[in-house]
């Protein structure tokens, strides 16, 4: 069991806001050196943190209060003293009102909103970075998330809002479990989450007829203003 826990919290199966080495290093290929960057959905800053040490100048925002008091603590543990973290709805604010930035990233917070609000604030050739889920997300819990897309629905909705994209990858991991038990192990920091919607029943459901797999599952994009 022991084993086990290893190797699901190294694929990050119990933190669904786990930072992709995909993700990261797309937004490094960026000279960031001279570049102010916003990431929306910033949660506790891991990826605003992870960029600090190579960008100029970088704002985090979530609506989480206790995630950005955290971020704040971080940064301040670190010495960013060019980083800032907001409370403020990524959904709802004019990112234009937080300052110039050139590019806009996010790791598993994305949505239309998100995607027409960078569109307002970057210009052109300013890049959009994000890892988001895709459709097959969780799939065996029986639900698609709000907040996922498929391939071609994303690529429509950037085009839509003015970037071409130069890059989209589907993130995919699929987990096999020897037992009904382990499997239940992997989610249980979701429990209540899928309680709620009913992905819960449906995944136990999946598990009692036999099923053993759990899959993880983002797309990886890179989008440019045009």
């Amino acid at each position: 069991m022991d084993q086990l826990r290893k190797a699901l919290e190294q694929r990050e199966l119990k933190s669904p806001d786990g930072l992709s080495r995909a993700l990261l290093d797309l937004v490094k290929s960026e000279q960031l050196a001279d570049k102010a960057l916003l990431d929306v959905g910033c949660g506790w800053g891991r990826l605003t943190l992870a960029l600090a040490p190579d960008t100029r100048r970088l704002i985090g925002i979530d609506r989480d209060e206790r995630a950005v008091a955290r971020a704040r603590e971080l940064a301040l543990a670190g010495s960013f003293a060019n980083v800032e973290f907001r409370v403020e709805d990524a959904e709802s604010i004019d990112y234009r009102d937080l300052g110039a930035f050139d590019m806009v990233v996010s790791n598993l917070c994305m949505s239309d909103a998100i995607i027409w609000r960078a569109s307002l604030a970057l210009d052109r050739d300013a890049g959009l970075t994000f890892a988001c889920f895709h459709t097959d997300q969780w799939k065996e819990s029986g639900k698609v998330s709000s907040f996922a897309y498929d391939k071609s629905g994303l690529e429509s909705v950037l085009r839509e809002n003015g970037f071409r994209v130069e890059q989209i990858e589907v993130e995919r991991d699929i987990v096999e479990f020897a037992s009904m038990e382990e499997a239940l192990w992997a989610v249980e920091g979701m429990k209540l989450k899928w309680e709620k919607d009913g992905r819960w029943d449906n995944y136990v459901a999946y598990l009692a007829k036999g099923g053993r797999q759990l899959t993880r599952s983002h797309l990886i994009v890179k989008a440019r203003k045009r």
